[in-house]
């Protein structure tokens, strides 16, 4: 699997960010979550709200039972991980200063860029699906128009026709 696939698969949605889980950032960075998670309690003030989620029981519970690659080790943990935002990504880079964690941490930034432009061209596709759906959906409301018109005209034909006839035959 290529470097930029492998952190894709590992980059998550919650509560409406894009994160990523100590553990697969510990996994990438070739450190042990243990030490990961000490350098951050370390320098805690690095990583506000925005940067840092801590992840409730609750939360953490409705992550393992929607995300089914999740490594088994993982799921029976008594402690929520931490779940980085990609500021918070970009923050671990100073606080682990090795030359792997370094070079990660740009594979990392470069996947969440390819993630955001594939969301913009996604949404230029969507907008362009949605004016097409509007453009047909009149054409079509004018064809189901214009039917509905025949079907009423030739009902009435159909009821005259059909009427009580006076007069000689």
């Amino acid at each position: 699997m290529e470097v930029k696939e492998l952190i894709l698969s590992k980059i998550y949605e919650i509560r409406g960010n894009k994160i990523m889980f100590d553990f697969d950032l510990s996994e990438l960075f070739v450190v042990e979550t243990r030490t990961l998670k000490q350098a951050v309690r370390r320098n805690i003030h690095r990583f506000p709200d925005d940067f840092l989620i801590t992840l409730s029981k609750k939360d953490w519970k409705q992550v393992i039972t929607s995300c089914d690659n999740l490594p088994e080790t993982v799921k029976y943990s008594p402690a929520p991980p931490f779940a980085f935002t990609e500021q918070g990504v970009a923050m671990l880079s100073s606080v682990l200063k090795s030359e792997k964690a370094i070079l990660v941490n740009i594979a990392i930034m470069r996947a969440f860029v390819f993630i955001r432009q594939y969301a913009m061209n996604h949404k230029d596709l969507t907008e362009k699906l949605e004016e097409l759906e509007k453009t047909y959906s009149m054409k079509f409301k004018d064809i189901y128009a214009a039917i509905s018109y025949l079907m009423e005209k030739d009902k009435k034909a159909a009821e005259q026709n059909n009427r009580k006839r006076i007069g000689f035959r």
